[in-house]
């Protein structure tokens, strides 16, 4: 279903989009590009490492300021054999910096959203954008090596962990977010543990018309992990990309708790982002986060819709906006910002 909804989304866009245009270079505008799912990007040596989306290969852009992505060097880094598991449907890439070597998380498939699961490559050279990047192999817990995409990883406590959103089973119908700790960068070494599933109705959201096979999915997925004093935060979306409602939730642990018990985690009964009719923003969702420059602010990057029902398509365009703090420590992503709003850059000031 994401296949088609994304095929038929990609033939609509259109060429004379106007994206990031501004009048100076203090400022920007949403969104960054006219078109990009599942934004995300990296920060490392003064440079940010991008990538998004782009079904049959992978591409990082690198830039100083993600404000200036439509402007940014980008690489085709990629480009899967044919005729293998993972040779389709490349979904929601990562390129992380992790022990010293570059890695490229993603999920892919043989044409059969069925087969969906995550994979990896590796870089050695200090800049992903001259080096050679090997395949390294599937992402997956050996026990249950389920239906999965959408894999986080992250560093706590000393150790390697990797979310992702993936089925109980073998059949669609309900996407969970999962936990997993991981042995190195490609192996994952636990089991996977559930720490979230559609509790809510805003979760819930997730009717197919046209399809008697599959009338309704429930969605969890595109968990990201952030982190803010002694709490850990699992931001994710829910309900159908296809819908208008797809939206952010939250899930908060104690930093000192075991991330691998489901009890450890608390669910926020409400989306801490969403969309936003009279702003014109629409199914935001699938977001990462980061720092700015002088790594005093902290950006929200996600993708949406212009328009009411584009779904889950190449309408979806990545936009960035600041965020805040709450005073019980979690985020504050208030709402999302309309399309040709002036805002500052992410600040390089040292000050």
């Amino acid at each position: 279903m994401k296949k088609i909804l994304f095929i038929l989304g990609i033939l609509c866009v259109s060429l004379s989009f106007n994206y990031g245009q501004t009048s100076s270079t203090n400022v920007f505008t949403n969104p960054l590009l006219p078109s990009g799912a599942d934004p995300y990007s990296f920060y490392k040596d003064g440079y940010y490492y991008y990538t998004h989306t782009l079904q049959n290969s992978l591409t990082i852009w690198k830039t100083k300021n993600l404000s200036d992505l439509k402007m940014a060097q980008s690489k085709v880094i990629w480009t899967p054999p044919k005729g293998t598991s993972y040779s389709k449907e490349l979904w929601a890439p990562e390129v992380h910096f992790i022990q010293g070597k570059w890695y490229m998380y993603f999920a892919g498939d043989d044409g059969d959203n069925n087969h969906h699961r995550m994979y990896v490559l590796e870089c050695t050279t200090n800049d992903p954008m001259t080096g050679e990047w090997v395949f390294k192999g599937k992402v997956a817990d050996a026990k249950n090596d389920k239906w999965a995409i959408d894999g986080d990883v992250f560093e706590h406590g000393g150790k390697l962990y990797m979310i992702w959103s993936g089925w109980e089973g073998d059949k669609n119908g309900q996407q969970n977010i999962y936990i997993a700790r991981m042995k190195n960068p490609w192996t994952i070494e636990s089991e996977r543990s559930k720490i979230s599933g559609s509790d809510f109705d805003w979760e819930k959201h997730g009717d197919i018309k046209g399809d008697p096979n599959l009338p309704h999915v429930n969605v969890n997925e595109g968990p990201q992990i952030l982190k803010n004093g002694k709490k850990v935060f699992v931001i994710y979306s829910a309900s159908g990309c296809w819908t208008d409602f797809y939206a952010l939730g939250l899930l908060t642990a104690d930093a000192n708790a075991d991330l691998l018990n489901p009890a450890s985690w608390k669910k926020s009964p409400e989306p801490v982002f969403k969309q936003s009719i009279e702003n014109g923003v629409f199914a935001p969702g699938h977001n990462s986060f980061f720092k700015s420059p002088n790594g005093k602010e902290d950006w929200i990057l996600y993708h949406a819709n212009s328009k009411a029902g584009q779904g889950c398509g190449g309408f979806r365009s990545p936009r960035m906006q600041k965020f805040t703090w709450n005073a019980d420590g979690t985020p504050n992503f208030g709402i999302p910002v309309k399309e040709n709003v002036e805002m500052a850059v992410p600040s390089s000031s040292k000050k």
